[in-house]
């Protein structure tokens, strides 16, 4: 095989756990959103706008953590890159959820700043704070979840989650 293609296969494989947990937890707010807001005649997100959500989550986390200054406790406690992870993303995930609501009401108004206006004077704060807590508990388990796997080793954190894997021959 060639390197480029040894490249992409490892570069999908590390892409695959953080793009099944963001596309598992964007339709768990995304369920919530729909029972926050039924009956108010809003649709929502389809499964494949989520899954596309989703997949550029998982790249947007591997270009990230390849980012000199995501890492940056490296030698100190795993509270420390647990914590400052969970910030930036979380400030990036407040940033995209309210450029996701500015989008819907830009569709409509004859500019951004008009758009920007009636978005502040008619969004539900508390559902958007709400969302943005849950997104911020389930980022902070994300964070929690890699930096333990980064810390202790892939393979030590599936034994101990599965168990031992004992080989067995095919044929008796």
């Amino acid at each position: 095989m060639s390197k480029a293609t040894e490249k992409i296969k490892e570069e999908l494989r590390a892409m695959v756990p953080p793009t099944l947990y963001f596309f598992v937890i964007l339709h768990i707010v995304a369920l919530i959103r729909e029972l926050m807001i039924k009956g108010t005649g809003i649709t929502l997100d389809t499964t494949t706008s989520v899954a596309i959500a989703a997949l550029v989550l998982g790249k947007s986390v591997l270009i990230a953590d390849m980012m000199p200054f995501i890492n940056r406790f490296p030698d100190k406690p795993l509270i420390w890159n647990v914590a400052w992870k969970t910030v930036v993303y979380f400030v990036v995930a407040l940033v995209i959820h309210y450029l996701e609501h500015l989008y819907d009401f830009w569709k409509l108004a004859p500019g951004f700043a008009a758009a920007n206006e009636k978005l502040l004077s008619t969004i539900v704060w508390p559902h958007y704070w709400a969302i943005q807590l849950l997104l911020l508990v389930l980022i902070l388990a994300y964070c929690i979840m890699s930096e333990l796997i980064r810390a202790m080793g892939a393979d030590k954190v599936k034994t101990m989650f599965f168990g031992p894997l004992i080989a067995r021959p095919l044929h008796p």
